[in-house]
């Protein structure tokens, strides 16, 4: 299968910290992906340089076999890789349904590639078939609720959601979400991703997710690739790469007993 995503060689230094050495990873289409990797481990770094907000000092990015290497952000967007980020990047002021009515019209006004925006009937701005998106948004993640609630007064898990809601808005075929479920609570961290895994899954968007929490990575991914001092430590099935000795004790530490015996207590 020909991979969606092709990072091939990827370098780089801040000053004298290499942050990225001869990273190489290919990507299939539909897949889950999860990074791993302890603080300036690589992870960031690598999201930052496929998505166009750095750029490597050598190595070559292509996704579905053109080279994006060289373009910037909003490009990238446009092909059809999306992202949130570890702090959601909300409109404060504006309410939840005025959010993604944002996220939409800025779709709308930059490309024709959403089902909402091909309807010919649809008009400018603030028309009908743009609010009924935005209402299946809130509905398909939850956050009716919170329609008229500003951003700024919204829990940190619903503002979690809400960014990923809006980063989905354009239908990608890539979604990378930066460490979703830090700052949230651990009785909301399941429920949020299986709301954000349902949406994505169901429009066969690829995902790939930085996270820190051993429980999400092994419940979650199909793959999980380990970072470590710049370098992919290990690659392959969660419990493979989890187990290996190397990621156990540079990267998971005690993060792996926990996880086996919670699974142990649920077992009994």
């Amino acid at each position: 299968m020909t991979p969606i995503l092709n990072a091939q060689g990827l370098c780089k230094k801040f000053g004298a910290v290499t942050a990225a050495w001869g990273i190489s990873i290919s990507v299939e289409p539909d897949t889950v992906v999860g990074l791993i990797g302890t603080n300036g481990a690589g992870k960031t770094t690598f999201v930052n340089m496929v998505t166009g907000y750095l750029k490597p000092d050598a190595g070559n990015i292509h996704f579905k076999g053109q080279d994006v290497t060289a373009l910037h952000p909003r490009q990238i967007t446009r092909l059809g890789i999306c992202r949130s980020f570890q702090i959601p990047q909300l409109y404060d002021s504006l309410t939840v349904l005025e959010n993604v009515v944002v996220a939409l019209g800025i779709v709308l006004h930059n490309s024709k590639r959403s089902w909402w925006a091909r309807s010919p009937k649809i008009v400018p701005a603030y028309g009908t078939p743009l609010m009924v998106a935005a209402e299946m948004m809130l509905d398909r993640f939850g956050l009716r609720s919170y329609r008229t609630s500003r951003a700024r007064v919204l829990p940190e898990g619903v503002r979690k959601l809400l960014d990923i809601a809006m980063a989905l808005a354009v239908k990608p075929e890539m979604l990378i979400l930066d460490e979703p479920t830090s700052g949230v609570s651990t009785d909301e961290k399941f429920g949020i991703m299986d709301t954000v895994m349902s949406a994505a899954r169901s429009e066969g968007v690829t995902v790939l997710f930085v996270e820190h929490d051993m429980e999400i990575v092994s419940r979650y991914s199909k793959r999980v690739i380990a970072f470590y001092e710049g370098r992919i430590l290990a690659d392959g099935a969660p419990a493979h790469v989890l187990g290996d000795p190397d990621v156990r004790k540079y990267v998971v530490g005690g993060q792996v007993a926990a996880l086996s015996t919670s699974k142990e207590t649920t077992r009994a």
